[in-house]
């Protein structure tokens, strides 16, 4: 899966910041990690355990601890901060809170970018996660189609020719959303939750057999198409097989997974006559119960007085 980084130029036009001093093109500066730091303790003279990859936090009681040292002791605590090279210093509250002199001088000096932002600490600090998160998250690509039905994120796979993208334009005539076809890309944003989305070069288009490409948003406008969506269920589309038991009562849980989080899924059989889009739709709703706690399955044992041999 390899290394990801993410370059200052996408933070600041996804986070409120501005820039201050930087020493060459914000897109041309990285990051490479998602942790951010706040250095009260590096300033207060305590070295170890500091990384240097992360993006360095000036909020409110480091300024205000700055200020209270002499002029002297505030330049060499900013001179071992910026001396380590961070990607960027950033400093919250600007309309309380202005960078020091010091701090445009020593990230001259040491060719660090400084930037500033209105938000508060927490504010930012949560903001530049939750992108770093995104941007940075291990991913893999799959062949297949990501389409979001009622909400929920349905991934489906199959054997090339089966009948995905057919499937998905017709989801998408029935009013749900078109995220990516033929190629998705799946991130893995925290430990139980897969982001998907379209690699940007074939994003909204499908390729139909038959017919060609076609621009989703173009033809059926721009709701009916987005950008990502959180994984809930993977459907793989397998030609009938007459020899085969498939599920009829839904009480087994099957899972797939991915980089090493478990999706539920199903499997649904393809033959002529079937209206795949109704019994995906289906699928999507049937799913979402189960996360509210409800299942159709348990709940007819129960009637039939059979719910002792569910376990």
């Amino acid at each position: 899966m390899g290394t990801f980084n993410v370059s200052l130029k996408t933070l600041t036009d996804r986070v409120s910041m501005e820039v201050v001093y930087t020493p060459r093109a914000l897109d041309e500066i990285s990051v490479e990690i998602a942790e951010v730091n706040r250095p009260g303790l590096f300033l207060a003279g305590y070295y170890d355990y500091f990384d240097k990859l992360r993006l360095q936090i000036m909020g409110l009681a480091e300024m205000n601890f700055l200020s209270g040292l002499t002029a002297e002791k505030r330049y060499e605590a900013l001179e071992q901060l910026f001396r380590q090279q961070p990607p960027a210093v950033i400093v919250c509250r600007s309309e309380e809170l202005a960078p020091f002199p010091e701090m445009q001088k020593l990230a001259q000096k040491h060719a660090v970018a400084l930037l500033r932002s209105n938000e508060t600490t927490c504010t930012l600090m949560g903001s530049l996660i939750s992108v770093l998160n995104l941007e940075l998250a291990p991913r893999i690509t799959r062949h297949g189609v990501l389409v979001e039905v009622y909400g929920e994120g349905i991934l489906i796979l199959g054997d090339s020719g089966i009948g995905k993208s057919e499937l998905a334009i017709e989801l998408v005539k029935r009013g749900h959303r078109l995220v990516a076809d033929d190629a998705v890309e799946l991130r893995k944003v925290s430990n139980r939750q897969i982001m998907g989305t379209a690699p940007e070069n074939i994003r909204h288009f499908i390729e139909l057999r038959g017919i060609g490409i076609v621009n989703v948003a173009r033809v059926y406008g721009v709701g009916a198409v987005k950008l990502s969506e959180s994984l809930d269920l993977v459907v793989q589309l397998e030609a009938w097989d007459p020899t085969k038991n498939y599920q009829r009562t839904g009480l087994e849980s099957e899972y797939y997974d991915i980089l090493g989080v478990s999706i539920p899924s199903t499997s649904i059989p393809v033959s002529p006559g079937r209206n795949l889009a109704v019994v995906l739709e289906t699928a999507a709703i049937n799913n979402r119960q189960k996360k509210m706690g409800y299942n159709a399955a348990k709940e007819l044992l129960i009637r039939l007085g059979l719910d002792d041999k569910m376990d």
